[in-house]
């Protein structure tokens, strides 16, 4: 075995990218205090070409060098845009046809393996600040919740982390129906 070497990869250039078709789900992100954390949302987003970011609140906006840092570029190619509050950008998801949910660990939220072939058309996931979630006003406004599940003592991922999961699963599972993004 060896590894790929960059030109073997087969990248995207930063027009090519931005002419691609796009998964149909917004992540939002609700006071996110860390600018590494924001810049790796934006690597994960790059990287399974979703629709756009929405940063909402204190969450930090590009440009900054400790998002550049670990978002290596992906604030060039995915589309984001900033909301005062999650809420707003809630708003503004519903009544565009999104369907919205928290990632939350909160009353009838449901489980990723069980939430993740439900919905085929626009998605958006809303992920919270690193202590406090989600915030209570957004929530109220969310069409339901979806927890990752979680066996050890902590029962908290970093938002990253998290984000990297809840993406990879929706993607992986649109990608797998008749229609999805192998076809």
């Amino acid at each position: 075995m060896r590894k790929l070497g960059m030109d073997e990869l087969n990248r995207k250039s930063v027009n090519a990218f931005r002419e691609s078709e796009k998964t149909p789900i917004v992540v939002v992100l609700d006071n996110i205090r860390s600018m590494h954390n924001v810049g790796s949302v934006f690597r994960t987003a790059d990287a399974f070409l979703i629709q756009a970011i929405y940063l909402c609140g204190y969450t930090p906006q590009p440009p900054h060098r400790d998002i550049h840092k670990t978002a290596l570029g992906a604030t060039e190619t995915v589309e984001w845009v900033y909301f005062g509050s999650a809420a707003e950008a809630v708003g503004e998801l519903k009544s565009r046809g999104y369907a919205v949910f928290a990632v939350e660990q909160a009353e009838g939220s449901v489980s990723l393996p069980e939430f993740s072939g439900r919905f085929s058309g626009p998605l958006a996931v809303v992920f919270g600040n690193e202590v406090s979630g989600v915030s209570e006003e957004a929530l109220a406004l969310c069409d339901g919740g979806i927890e990752i599940p979680q066996w050890g003592m902590k029962h908290s991922l970093n938002i990253s982390i998290a984000a990297g999961i809840v993406l990879w699963e929706l993607v992986r599972v649109r990608a797998a129906t008749p229609g999805g993004a192998d076809e």
